[in-house]
């Protein structure tokens, strides 16, 4: 994976504890991946380059990895703020890490997982879900720059 974290959210990196990322899993009663957990408190909020991953026949954007703290004016990047806007909209077991640039959310899917390795799947702006990737890992090597 030759991923470069770029600030989005906030003009530099935010880094937060790693206590974030377990308050998550206990909040959301799941393990997280272990590449989310080593990832996410030093570059949520951030966009990666690449960022374009395929979904069917086309493709769209990872535009950051949704904060895992809630801070006033970003809160609408937060997992938990995202988290609460679509739960009682989609299956239980789905879960919010990032974002595109049209506001939908790619998320973990814990239906019919292994602990610690969800699928990945984005849930469109009208609460459809669609599959991404088997796991978190092939998500983040699948993503690449945009083709002609």
């Amino acid at each position: 994976m030759n991923i470069r974290w770029q600030p989005y959210v906030w003009k530099e990196a935010h880094p937060v504890e790693s206590v974030e990322v377990e308050k998550l899993e206990a909040a959301w009663n799941v393990q997280l991946p272990e590449e989310y957990k080593q990832l996410a408190p030093r570059h949520h909020g951030m966009r990666p380059t690449p960022n374009v991953f395929d979904i069917g026949e086309s493709d769209n954007a990872f535009t950051c990895l949704l904060t895992l703290a809630s801070e006033e004016p970003k809160e609408g990047y937060a997992v938990s703020s995202r988290y609460s806007i679509i739960r009682a909209y989609v299956p239980p077991g789905i879960f919010p890490f990032g974002m595109t640039p049209g506001g939908e959310n790619i998320c973990f899917d814990y239906r019919d997982a292994s602990p610690g390795q969800p699928r990945i799947v984005l849930v469109t702006i009208e609460l459809e879900v669609y599959f991404i990737a088997n796991n978190f890992r092939e998500f983040l090597e699948g993503l690449h720059e945009l083709r002609d």
